[in-house]
């Protein structure tokens, strides 16, 4: 499992954007730039409090375009490009959100100011992450969990980020800083499943994802899982079986590109193409769209 996609929801930084200005009734109407104003720090920050409004609202079209504008009118109003980077993160530009992250970064005030600023450090190890810029993820990751280390959601991403660097002993060591947070957190078991399986020992990682399923017994990841490892270890019925079980409950676990975006290695990946080339598996995947 990866991210949860970027797990820091765009309403969790809304609270960094707290700007003191009067409320705007016309807040979800589109603005209109008064082009004769020569003050345009006001207009911007105004802007950017509709942008804010907007995202609150989860309006990320019409939130966009006024962050980005915001961000052209007050350059040095970190919050401006930090709202802006996380919407291009949310549209998946992740080059962009880098650029605008790494802006708000440098404008962003010391810890000591702005406590919640870990928050900013995490969103960017995220597009780091998404953009496959691991070494820069795993550093920025390390520098906001020194600030903030009671976040469950980036010891799992520097989890993950260790894993992409084939770092599996760091990886299983950030994954168990998590579960110290949230015993019940079974994304994070069901990756240390995932580890050890790319590091051949299939007991540990059934164990892991059995443990997983124990947490939520719905839980299709580590389910399939389970199935695919059972079969590679003694192909019987009641491992397919599990597996269709599994497909049925979220048929997008049968395309392999998508295990691969969640993390399944090359080893489980082998196994996974094996098991989806049974009859009973191909007649199952042939009915989804």
């Amino acid at each position: 499992m990866p991210k949860r996609n970027w797990i820091f929801s765009i309403l969790a930084i809304t609270g960094l954007c707290q700007l003191s200005l009067p409320a705007q009734a016309q807040a979800l109407l589109p603005y209109r730039l008064n082009l004769n104003s020569e003050d345009f720090e006001e207009q911007g920050l105004g802007i950017l409090q509709d942008a804010v409004q907007l995202t609150r609202f989860e309006q990320y079209d019409l939130a966009f375009p006024r962050a980005k504008l915001a961000a052209q009118l007050v350059p040095q109003e970190f919050r401006a490009w930090f709202l802006l980077g996380s919407l291009q993160l949310q549209n998946q530009d992740y080059s962009g959100a880098i650029d605008s992250l790494e802006t708000a970064q440098t404008l962003m005030p010391s810890a000591e100011e702005l406590p919640e600023r870990s928050g900013l450090l995490f969103m960017l190890g995220s597009a780091y992450f998404q953009n496959e810029q691991y070494v820069e993820a795993k550093q920025v990751f390390k520098t906001g969990l020194t600030e903030d280390d009671e976040s469950i959601e980036a010891w799992f991403d520097l989890g993950n980020t260790h894993y992409k660097l084939a770092e599996y002993g760091d990886a299983i060591a950030a994954y168990r800083k998590a579960l110290a947070l949230e015993a019940d957190f079974w994304p994070a078991i069901n990756n240390i499943g995932l580890v050890v399986y790319e590091q051949g020992d299939s007991k540990a990682a059934l164990e892991a994802w059995q443990e997983a399923l124990k947490i939520d017994e719905n839980a299709v990841e580590p389910m399939l899982a389970i199935a695919v490892a059972r079969y590679a270890q003694n192909p019987s019925e009641e491992a397919i079986r599990l597996g269709q079980l599994a497909l049925s409950l979220d048929p997008a676990y049968g395309d392999l590109d998508f295990l691969i975006l969640n993390l399944w290695g090359d080893r489980l990946i082998a196994d996974t193409q094996q098991f989806f080339a049974l009859p009973a598996i191909q007649d199952q995947l042939s009915q989804f769209p």
